[in-house]
């Protein structure tokens, strides 16, 4: 593959742990120029670690991508910075479970606002600067859950799903600029959100049958995996260095799995 983005700028959000972190060490190692982005002030940590490990330029923010103007000023300052934006990876995500019939609307409000709107609002900024350069990448996390709903999550599912819509619509939108937009479904992946999920989902289940005890769900879970083990954010690090090299200039519109063979679809 193609690994050269030594002249490419790379923006990131949700970068500061898990999928997200993995990615911008991919491309830190790959030589891109990266604008690093979370809502906690931990982002400014990862960054450090990338930029001593591998002399990287890097860019690193704390914003709300839920916010219009922030979401506007991140591109503005990545333009700034470094001139022009090859790259845009929408990875800022958020889970919450509970009963739907219990859940708060605040929660499912919430979790479609970072999962989905702010997916669509960097998709915009983004594209604004890479319609002028006549070229560009946009790759958009989804999820399992974007290709099959499940249990206590039903926002989390939408929001997933509403991803690869927004991916296909704009992949029709922005082909005659040059512009290719992709999205890419994880599984389980070994990360902070996955141990949220397995604590969580957890209780509510051992409420209901009294059989699961700390860190059982997981492995059951990882049991109904092919591949018989939970992913690394390097898993997923890989393919998304692919959508976003020139070997994959002729692929657009498309929502890949990378999940050990979890949802074969």
């Amino acid at each position: 593959m193609n690994r050269d983005f030594q002249h490419k700028t790379v923006v990131i959000t949700g970068a500061c742990r898990g999928i997200g972190a993995g990615i911008a060490e991919r491309f830190a190692r790959d030589g891109a120029k990266l604008v690093m982005v979370s809502n906690a002030e931990r982002i400014h940590e990862t960054a450090d670690a990338l930029r001593e490990r591998y002399q990287a330029e890097i860019l690193s923010l704390v914003v709300d991508v839920t916010d219009e103007a922030q979401v506007k000023s991140l591109y503005e300052q990545a333009a700034a910075r470094f001139g022009h934006i090859d790259v845009s990876i929408q990875n800022a995500g958020v889970i919450t479970i509970d009963y739907f019939d219990s859940m708060p609307k605040i929660d499912f409000e919430k979790v479609l606002a970072v999962n989905t709107t702010a997916v669509w609002l960097c998709c915009r900024e983004a594209a604004k600067y890479m319609v002028k350069q006549n070229q560009g990448r946009l790759i958009n996390t989804s999820s399992g859950q974007g290709r099959q709903g499940f249990i206590y999550t039903p926002h989390y599912a939408a929001s997933k799903m509403g991803v690869i819509g927004i991916t296909q619509s704009l992949a029709h939108e922005l082909a005659p600029s040059n512009i290719t937009v992709n999205a890419f479904c994880p599984g389980i992946i070994e990360s902070e959100m996955w141990e949220y999920n397995d604590r969580v989902w957890g209780e509510i289940l051992s409420t209901d049958a009294k059989r699961y005890g700390k860190g059982e769900l997981m492995a059951e879970w990882v049991e109904g995996i092919p591949l018989k083990r939970a992913g690394k954010p390097e898993d997923v690090a890989g393919l998304v260095a692919f959508l976003a090299s020139d070997d994959a200039r002729y692929i657009t519109g498309q929502t890949i799995n990378v999940d050990g063979g979890l949802i074969m679809s």
